[in-house]
């Protein structure tokens, strides 16, 4: 059986997912389940994107890079020796690049059962996760970008496709191309926010589509958002936490932007971001997030 996430109920679509624009109008903090609930589920699989769902996010976020025969995937590693058990599968393939193993040599690896083993972010002690729960995830593969996307569309949700940086791989002259391609074959142009570290990869989604939306991802803080923002023709800026500046978030609303913050974990951080008027927060755990906001006035 595909363990990708065929599992779940699957609703049927009766209505157009919520745009990205339409979401960020309407809430004052969009909750973004960080590569799906990982706190509760292996992260970017199609369980944690449902589970983020479940437990309130407004939308999820996922990261996807190109197979060896040119396949979108969903992992966040640039190698699958974390999340996968393809030491044990492929032990002379070190080290496993994702880029040098074709999607069925992928389909083969078991992206669940670590999760079970090394309960990442204590839920599983926690009493988070029932047994049931857990079992569902051992053999778990990593879902093609389509099979994400198809999912977000039964769920009426957004979906934020972080493009990983495959410079040096070759899948990087032909990414973006890639996935932009089937956001429009798929009519979720309105429901997809694509961001990335590789500005050039933004720029190149933009000359494809002039109404696409786009969010600047950064590990540290840049010297003008607004101005980078302005040229690439973006929607929403993605600082780090620790890059986050004040005066950049309340000059990005004057000027009609937003500032979507990676990776806030704990009440008191969403507070504090609640306070700085930002208007979505990346969390591993959108159920905590979730129950802070339906408190709010």
């Amino acid at each position: 059986m595909n363990k990708s996430g065929n599992f779940w109920p699957k609703t049927t679509r009766e209505a157009p997912p919520m745009s990205v624009q339409e979401l960020l109008s309407k809430r004052a903090i969009v909750n973004i389940a960080h590569r799906g609930a990982r706190s509760l589920a292996p992260e970017n699989t199609l369980p944690a994107a449902v589970k983020a769902l479940e437990v309130g996010a407004h939308m999820w976020e996922l990261d996807v890079g190109m197979t060896r025969d040119g396949e979108l995937v969903v992992v966040h590693d640039a190698t699958l020796e974390r999340t996968s058990n393809v030491a044990t599968v492929f032990p002379k393939r070190r080290p496993w690049n994702v880029h040098e193993f074709t999607l069925d040599e992928i389909r083969q690896l078991d992206f669940g059962s670590w999760f079970i083993r090394e309960d990442p972010f204590g839920q599983i002690r926690g009493g988070c996760l029932t047994p049931a729960e857990l079992e569902r995830f051992r053999g778990l593969q990593a879902p093609t970008l389509a099979e994400a996307l198809e999912l977000t569309i039964r769920h009426h949700g957004c979906v934020n496709v972080e493009i990983k940086d495959l410079r040096g791989a070759p899948g990087d002259k032909v990414v973006v191309d890639k996935v932009v391609s089937l956001i429009h074959a798929l009519n979720l142009r309105d429901a997809v926010l694509l961001s990335s570290f590789n500005h050039d990869y933004l720029k190149a989604a933009r000359r494809q589509d002039a109404r696409i939306h786009l969010g600047v991802l950064t590990h540290r803080r840049l010297r003008n958002p607004l101005t980078i923002l302005k040229r690439l023709g973006a929607l929403t800026y993605h600082p780090r936490l620790s890059a986050l500046a004040p005066d950049d978030v309340q000059i990005l609303i004057r000027e009609g932007f937003h500032t979507l913050v990676w990776v806030a974990n704990d009440t008191g951080t969403f507070l504090r971001l609640q306070h700085l008027q930002v208007s979505g927060i990346f969390t591993d755990f959108p159920q905590d997030l979730a129950r802070l906001l339906s408190r709010a006035p």
